[in-house]
């Protein structure tokens, strides 16, 4: 009987472990596509979350019906239930498990951020990652669908033709209320719409006119809070030609639901062409949803009521 009960347990946890195991691999289609090194690393760490999750949810979920259905009392049973005294030893499993699972999982998460190189707010201002912390970075693109996979690489990149590294292309972005900026300093062009060459390591030094601003691409997975007179210097690597979109993650205001921003990765002879193309424009001033929904809402506002007018719109050579 004994044995018995142990096979019982073992397919039990065996197929506890193949359903949880699936639903891991199903939270990948959860996600927008992976356009960056970092998704993958990302979403990676996400399926082991949810993976031991439903584990854990699976497995107290199906002992807790398996004791109310064969385990409940009989009907006017109202006899005392059996003096259980308590078990020192189940106490220091149920203790220790838990905490196990918990360095397992803050390990885990620390190394997938190493990774990817992320750092915080005060040591990320004009500091690179240090030499010997791994990054993610992308391979070589693989036939023409401009998607690569993700290897880790040292963070110095460089421009040696015979190595994988893949060089740095520097940005500037300016945000403010409510408005994403982009200036390419090899050109000196400012656009609205951020372009980004396909597998190559960018580095954007971030900078907020006014208050706190999110910076986050869902389909990168990336995020850097962008705060007030602080320069920051935040890396990505985009794997994915394809047009995606930038938005502020920080409640900054009236209309920060407006401040979005297209991103278009392209190939690198693309982005050489718009680059050219943008350089060739005169500036003008770009199109603004704010300050549009700002002179609208302007005319119906109740006299009294103040609101908080957005940035003067910007000055740049390409908006889309």
């Amino acid at each position: 009987m004994k044995i018995r009960n142990i096979l019982i347990l073992s397919a039990l946890a065996i197929a506890l472990t193949a359903v949880s195991l699936l639903i891991g691999q199903w939270t990948y289609s959860w996600m927008p596509p992976q356009a960056a090194a970092e998704s993958q690393l990302v979403d990676k760490l996400f399926s082991f979350l949810i993976t031991l999750g439903a584990f854990i949810f699976l497995g107290v979920t199906g002992t807790l019906i398996y004791s109310a259905i064969f385990h409940r009392a009989e009907q006017y049973d109202t006899s005392d239930g059996p003096p259980i005294e308590g078990n020192i030893t189940l106490e220091i499993v149920w203790t220790a498990i838990p905490v196990l699972l918990v360095f397992w999982i803050a390990t885990y998460s620390y190394q997938i951020y190493e990774q990817m190189g992320i750092q915080g707010p005060m040591e990320a201002m004009h500091l690179h990652i240090p030499i010997g912390m791994k990054s993610a970075s992308a391979a070589p693109i693989n036939g023409d669908a401009g998607i690569v996979s993700a290897s880790p690489t040292s963070s110095t990149a460089s421009t040696d033709a015979t190595s994988n590294v893949i060089p740095f292309e520097d940005i500037e972005v300016n945000a403010k209320q409510w408005a994403w900026v982009f200036r390419y300093p090899k050109t000196g062009i400012t656009s609205t719409e951020l372009h980004l060459p396909v597998n190559h390591r960018i580095r954007l030094a971030m900078q907020s006119e006014d208050v706190l601003h999110g910076f986050y691409i869902p389909a990168f997975r990336v995020k850097q809070d962008i705060i007030p007179n602080r320069n920051i210097d935040f890396e990505f690597t985009p794997i994915r030609i394809g047009k995606y979109e930038l938005t502020d993650s920080e409640f900054s205001g009236t209309y920060f639901a407006t401040m979005r921003a297209n991103v278009v990765v392209e190939s690198p002879e693309d982005y050489k062409k718009w680059l050219a193309e943008a350089a060739n424009r005169k500036p003008c001033t770009a199109n603004n949803q704010a300050a549009s929904e700002y002179a609208q809402e302007s005319k119906e506002l109740i006299k009294g009521w103040v609101t908080v007018a957005p940035a003067q719109a910007p000055v740049v050579n390409y908006s889309n």
